[in-house]
């Protein structure tokens, strides 16, 4: 059989002292909060039998992935398919870029979005790298390590909802896992859990649209 579940993790929290939005941005690290809070993610499932570990190969996927490799003995594999989405206000601060009239033609399609990579386009890829990572094992559990928008577009898929949605009120948080079991031919969501909770008051969560 293949996996038994699918664990979609997002990344801690990131040092973005000047809260730009960073998107694919390189360069971006896990704060010392960040590191904290991966470490509280991958320790939530010790004892569970592991098997694959795969980060998006973006630095801070790839430091939330790294207390994965280190408590289950894994390497890290990178997917270019489970990175973040691109977006045209990467590198700027969202209220200003809401205020500059330049932007508004950006925001014109929220259903697409118009702002960056499609909807759909995030769903395609993120639902291929789940089912070549939930195949390519005998048993066990696999982990991706991912961002809010594609892990996000997955739940919301898994769910039966529409791909459109206010990115204010997802429920992504910070270093939270998303479990999906296979049944049938369908993936289905059966956990969501926040083992970083109680540090989430103390963090920033900047970086996505």
């Amino acid at each position: 059989m293949p996996a038994e579940f699918v664990r979609l993790v997002r990344h801690g929290e990131v040092h973005n002292p000047d809260r730009i939005l960073y998107g694919r941005i390189p360069g971006y690290h896990l704060s010392e909060l960040g590191h904290a809070m991966a470490a509280l993610a991958a320790e939530s499932l010790t004892g569970h039998d592991v098997v694959k570990l795969v980060a998006s190969p973006l630095q801070r996927t790839q430091e939330s992935a790294q207390p994965w490799a280190d408590l289950f003995g894994l390497p890290i594999e990178t997917d270019e398919r489970i990175i973040e989405p691109h977006n045209w206000f990467e590198g700027s601060r969202m209220r200003e870029r809401l205020r500059n009239p330049v932007s508004w033609p950006r925001l014109a399609n929220p259903l697409r979005p118009s702002w960056g990579e499609p909807y759909e386009s995030v769903k395609k890829r993120m639902f291929a790298a789940i089912e070549d990572a939930w195949s390519s094992v005998e048993s066990g559990e696999v982990v991706l390590v991912s961002h809010q928008m594609p892990i996000v577009m997955v739940a919301r898929s898994v769910a039966g909802r529409g791909a459109f949605h206010d990115p204010r009120k997802r429920r992504c948080s910070l270093s939270s896992i998303t479990t999906l079991r296979r049944e049938g031919d369908r993936f289905v969501e059966v956990d969501y859990q926040e083992p970083a909770r109680e540090l989430l008051a103390a963090s920033i969560d900047l970086g996505a649209v």
